[in-house]
Protein backbone atom coordinates (compact mmCIF):
# COMPACT_ATOMS: atom_id res chain seq x y z
CA UNK A 1 0.00 0.00 0.00
CA UNK A 2 1.58 3.26 -0.53
CA UNK A 3 2.46 6.01 1.94
CA UNK A 4 -0.30 8.30 0.78
CA UNK A 5 -3.14 5.76 1.85
CA UNK A 6 -1.81 4.08 5.11
CA UNK A 7 -3.90 5.21 8.26
CA UNK A 8 -2.11 7.43 10.53
CA UNK A 9 -1.07 5.66 13.26
CA UNK A 10 -2.56 7.46 16.65
CA UNK A 11 0.48 8.61 18.69
CA UNK A 12 1.06 6.07 21.93
CA UNK A 13 0.52 7.22 25.47
CA UNK A 14 2.62 9.66 26.39
CA UNK A 15 3.91 10.77 22.78
CA UNK A 16 3.24 13.67 20.95
CA UNK A 17 2.75 13.89 17.59
CA UNK A 18 6.03 13.93 16.79
CA UNK A 19 6.73 10.79 18.81
CA UNK A 20 8.26 12.66 21.68
CA UNK A 21 7.36 11.28 24.85
CA UNK A 22 6.78 13.25 28.13
CA UNK A 23 6.63 12.25 31.71
CA UNK A 24 5.49 13.93 34.61
CA UNK A 25 4.38 16.42 32.17
CA UNK A 26 7.69 17.50 30.94
CA UNK A 27 8.61 16.49 27.27
CA UNK A 28 11.84 13.79 27.79
CA UNK A 29 11.44 13.60 31.73
CA UNK A 30 13.35 17.89 32.16
CA UNK A 31 11.94 20.25 32.28
CA UNK A 32 12.54 24.10 31.01
CA UNK A 33 14.07 25.12 34.53
CA UNK A 34 16.52 21.50 34.66
CA UNK A 35 17.75 22.65 31.06
CA UNK A 36 18.40 26.28 32.52
CA UNK A 37 20.29 25.08 35.35
CA UNK A 38 22.17 22.38 33.29
CA UNK A 39 23.27 25.69 31.40
CA UNK A 40 24.25 27.78 34.12
CA UNK A 41 25.86 25.04 35.85
CA UNK A 42 28.15 24.45 32.75
CA UNK A 43 28.81 28.39 32.22
CA UNK A 44 30.14 28.99 35.81
CA UNK A 45 32.30 25.91 34.97
CA UNK A 46 33.80 27.61 32.12
CA UNK A 47 33.72 31.58 33.55
CA UNK A 48 33.98 31.42 37.12
CA UNK A 49 37.81 31.07 38.33
CA UNK A 50 38.58 28.27 40.89
CA UNK A 51 40.92 30.41 42.64
CA UNK A 52 38.92 32.76 45.21
CA UNK A 53 41.67 32.92 47.81
CA UNK A 54 41.03 32.51 51.44
CA UNK A 55 37.67 33.99 52.33
CA UNK A 56 38.77 34.25 56.10
CA UNK A 57 41.57 36.80 55.09
CA UNK A 58 40.58 40.45 55.81
CA UNK A 59 40.40 43.06 52.56
CA UNK A 60 43.31 44.12 51.62
CA UNK A 61 42.81 48.12 50.58
CA UNK A 62 45.78 49.42 48.48
CA UNK A 63 45.81 53.61 48.35
CA UNK A 64 47.67 54.13 45.21
CA UNK A 65 47.63 57.26 43.44
CA UNK A 66 44.48 56.52 41.43
CA UNK A 67 42.89 56.30 44.28
CA UNK A 68 44.07 59.23 46.17
CA UNK A 69 43.34 61.58 42.85
CA UNK A 70 40.11 59.89 43.02
CA UNK A 71 39.12 61.38 46.91
CA UNK A 72 40.75 64.48 46.23
CA UNK A 73 38.26 65.15 43.18
CA UNK A 74 35.73 63.44 45.47
CA UNK A 75 36.48 66.50 48.06
CA UNK A 76 35.55 69.00 46.13
CA UNK A 77 31.78 67.78 45.98
CA UNK A 78 29.18 68.47 48.39
CA UNK A 79 25.87 65.87 48.81
CA UNK A 80 22.87 68.04 49.02
CA UNK A 81 19.31 67.04 49.47
CA UNK A 82 16.27 68.03 48.14
CA UNK A 83 12.67 68.56 49.40
CA UNK A 84 11.93 65.28 47.82
CA UNK A 85 14.64 63.38 49.53
CA UNK A 86 16.81 63.49 45.52
CA UNK A 87 20.38 63.48 46.37
CA UNK A 88 23.18 65.32 44.53
CA UNK A 89 26.47 66.41 44.09
CA UNK A 90 27.61 70.13 44.13
CA UNK A 91 31.06 71.20 43.61
CA UNK A 92 32.11 73.35 46.67
CA UNK A 93 33.55 76.71 45.80
CA UNK A 94 37.16 76.82 45.73
CA UNK A 95 38.70 79.39 48.88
Amino acid sequence: MPDSQKKSEAPKENEDQNGHSEQNGHRDGSSVLDRFMHVTERAAQIFVSPDRGDIEAPVVHKHDAYEQASEDELRTFEVETDSEGHHYAVRKDKP
